[in-house]
């Protein structure tokens, strides 16, 4: 969170017409559960309007950004790589040293979520391949997990900056109202 080294979760791969929706859900997970930043392929131009509207529309600060160039992004990396797959390490027996080295260190941390099949050299250059349960299931389910984990739930309780607009918690019903100035 912004109190903390940063964050950035960075997205492999996107097949336009078939991932929109799920590289548009893996960045506004990232951008409501603590991560500063998400890098999007540069083929998802969609995805990162929307997002990028919602933080304007719901407050920051979150950026967006497209690249051509993921894996040199992981590779050249001055910070922990984690890659969320479900053949990694058990979130649960990892996170503590995850946790620590990110905020120990003060480095920042790079979050690889992948679309598609994810080459061997990804695995090779993460300092953790971490599994949320080691059972096939969505990308954003391990991303959430994983940041609640990292963060310890204190990303629940964050305020956002230059919002436009508010969720208004209720039992029942929906409310979204303007920010005040």
């Amino acid at each position: 969170m912004h109190d903390e080294p940063s964050v950035t979760v960075v997205r492999l791969g996107h097949r336009p017409g078939r991932d929109e929706r799920m590289t548009t859900h893996v960045g506004l997970t990232a951008r409501a559960l603590g991560a500063d930043e998400v890098v999007l392929p540069d083929n998802a131009g969609q995805s990162r309007d929307t997002i990028r509207d919602i933080t304007d529309r719901f407050g920051g600060p979150f950026d967006v950004e497209c690249s051509g160039s993921q894996k040199a992004l992981i590779r050249n990396w001055e910070g922990t790589v984690v890659h969320l797959t479900m053949y990694g390490e058990r979130v649960q027996d990892v996170e503590d040293e995850i946790r620590d080295a990110h905020t120990g260190d003060e480095e920042p941390l790079l979050v690889v979520v992948g679309a598609e099949k994810v080459s061997f050299d990804v695995y090779e250059a993460a300092d953790w391949n971490v599994g949320v349960t080691n059972q096939p299931h969505s990308e954003v389910a391990g991303l959430a997990v994983f940041l609640d984990r990292l963060f310890d739930g204190r990303e629940l309780d964050c305020e956002w900056e230059d919002a436009q607009q508010r969720v208004i918690p209720k039992a029942t019903g929906k409310q979204v109202e303007p920010v005040d100035e």
